[in-house]
């Protein structure tokens, strides 16, 4: 049984009462003493490791209410675009990646950021300079979007007469032609014909994923994404393997997918056979649990698929007569949250526009007239563009808001593709973080990685400043920036409620686990400007160190 003195430094514990102390003693995995050198002194004469915080920054494990690991884990093995921004820099990462691998018929990885590329589109004739005829597969930061090959489009199929799936669109020239890129559904035309993966692939990503979680010192996550199909490789089956093998040390949350293609007479059906997966799950599984249910309303405002309650304009400024894309209708999406809701899950919505908000919110309204209230923790993703009427209604229904702190700044996807195309007074209702925390909305976050980086600590910078870390650009919306208290809280305490871990985890406090983080200093000491200056120096999950910088 080992014992560690974590001493030397602060102690956030991120309990309500906002409690600071200077000294953690832990053995056997769980906490035994919180408070200064006094209380820790019986437990400092047999401990088997002295950590000297050396006036840094201890913390509960920080834990991702709205990551992908396995999709961030592929990238990261795969053609890996994340690293870089420039259109020069992704041809010449493709074209290396490419000669290196000349036996990968396809080209696969993703990471590219919009911004790249006037008006946020690629073309294919860029990819196929550096891929030739190989087909290529490439989605962007938020995966909305998929960059493709002229041989990736004619593998699938797709050329100008191909009608827009109902849930997508292709890009297309001026006569027609597809461009190559795709938009949500419609790039699922080229996924199908892509090389699928391998059970191995989809293991080694996760592997990939949880040691550079780990390395930003996140201890749980809840996966938002968590596809189960009758056979094949999944992520699912990655989780378990991981799990029975004692190799998962991360504590896991997995939100099973909604097909949203499922009709009103088959919504019994589908809860009922994702039931019987959080029932075989729960019965197997240590780390990994299945509670949670993923139901994505909307789509991302960049490419217009985001569900607006007023219409998109245009590059003049003038109304279009696009609202976006809303995937379940509302009403259908009242019935699907009622049924979760009385089947015991928790709901985890991809709700970004106004309009996918509101549905979401009327859909939990409906759930609580017809269950009852509930302590399911549902809670909504992202949270871009909020109707100020709407921000109260979250504290009233019981709804979590699960930001993406680290969007919530200028940069040029904001500037050139999301502003002009929203306009005043809407651009200013973006990520509105300050006003649900006054108006008693609990708070969790998340990353959304790969469609972001997963560093809480850049994300907590935004959320304090509203300016991105070393920019120089004006905040955006100051008056909804956050304390820096409540925002490591919501990265903290504020996730691990939504992932129902609050009674073992998520705080520091004795006879909690000991998932922790030591930081190699102490942002409160600084000022604001510089906390995402602050780096993890080790992390640990249940008193084991699993990361040592």
């Amino acid at each position: 049984m080992t014992t560690t003195v974590f001493r030397g430094g602060r102690v956030f514990t991120a309990d309500a009462a906002g409690t600071s102390c200077s000294a953690v003693a832990v053995s056997g995995g769980r906490i035994v003493a919180v408070g200064g050198d006094r209380t820790v002194e019986p437990v400092l004469r047999e401990a088997d490791d002295v950590v000297d915080l050396a006036g840094g920054l201890l913390l509960p494990g920080f834990g991702d209410a709205h990551v992908h690991p396995v999709l961030g884990g592929l990238e990261r093995i795969r053609c890996d675009l994340s690293g870089a921004g420039t259109a020069d820099a992704y041809a010449r990462i493709i074209g290396e990646y490419a000669r290196a691998h000349p036996d990968r018929e396809w080209i696969l990885g993703g990471g590219w950021a919009m911004e790249a590329f006037p008006g946020g589109r690629p073309h294919r004739a860029a990819l196929d300079a550096v891929v030739g005829d190989r087909p290529a597969l490439l989605p962007n930061r938020d995966h909305h979007s998929s960059w493709v090959s002229t041989a990736a489009l004619a593998r699938a199929g797709i050329g100008r007469d191909t009608p827009d799936p109902a849930d997508g669109r292709i890009e297309r020239d001026p006569d027609g032609e597809p461009t190559g890129l795709l938009h949500e559904g419609a790039a699922d035309l080229v996924a199908r014909v892509a090389p699928a993966d391998t059970q191995e692939d989809l293991d080694a990503a996760l592997a990939e994923a949880q040691r550079y979680l780990h390395s930003c010192g996140i201890t749980n996550w809840q996966d938002a994404w968590v596809a189960v199909p009758g056979d094949g490789p999944n992520v699912h089956e990655s989780y378990r393997r991981a799990d029975a093998a004692g190799t998962l040390t991360a504590k896991v949350t997995g939100a099973l997918w909604w097909d949203r293609s499922c009709p009103p007479e088959a919504v019994a059906d589908q809860v009922a056979h994702l039931a019987e997966i959080r029932a075989a799950t729960a019965a197997r599984c240590r780390n990994y649990r299945t509670p949670s249910v993923k139901v994505m309303q909307d789509g991302v405002v960049e490419t217009f698929t985001a569900a607006m309650l007023e219409p998109y304009l245009d590059r003049h400024g003038h109304p279009t007569d696009d609202h976006g894309l809303g995937f379940l209708d509302p009403a259908l999406l009242r019935v699907v949250t009622t049924a979760l809701d009385a089947a015991g899950f928790q709901v985890h919505f991809h709700a970004i526009g106004d309009r996918a908000v509101r549905d979401v919110l009327d859909a939990l309204e409906a759930a609580i007239a017809g269950n009852g209230t509930s302590d399911r923790r549902h809670h909504l993703a992202h949270l871009q563009v909020v109707h100020p009427s709407d921000v109260p209604r979250f504290h009233r229904l019981g709804a979590t808001a699960n930001l993406q702190a680290l969007w919530a700044a200028h940069e040029p996807q904001m500037d050139e593709l999301t502003l002009p195309f929203l306009g005043y007074p809407r651009a200013a209702w973006q990520y509105p973080f300050g006003d649900l925390l006054r108006t008693g909305a609990a708070l969790a976050m998340g990353s959304d990685w790969p469609v972001s980086s997963p560093d809480p600590l850049a994300a907590i910078h935004v959320a304090v400043n509203r300016v991105l870390p070393g920019a120089t650009t004006p905040p955006l919306g100051p008056e909804q920036a956050l304390p820096l208290a409540t925002a490591l809280r919501a990265y903290t305490a504020g996730s691990a409620a939504v992932n129902h871990l609050d009674d073992g985890t998520g705080s520091i406090a004795v006879g909690k686990a000991a998932d922790l983080v030591v930081l190699d200093r102490d942002p409160f000491d600084g000022p604001r400007r510089e906390i995402g200056t602050a780096r993890v120096v080790r992390t640990y999950v249940d008193g084991t160190e699993v990361y040592r910088a």
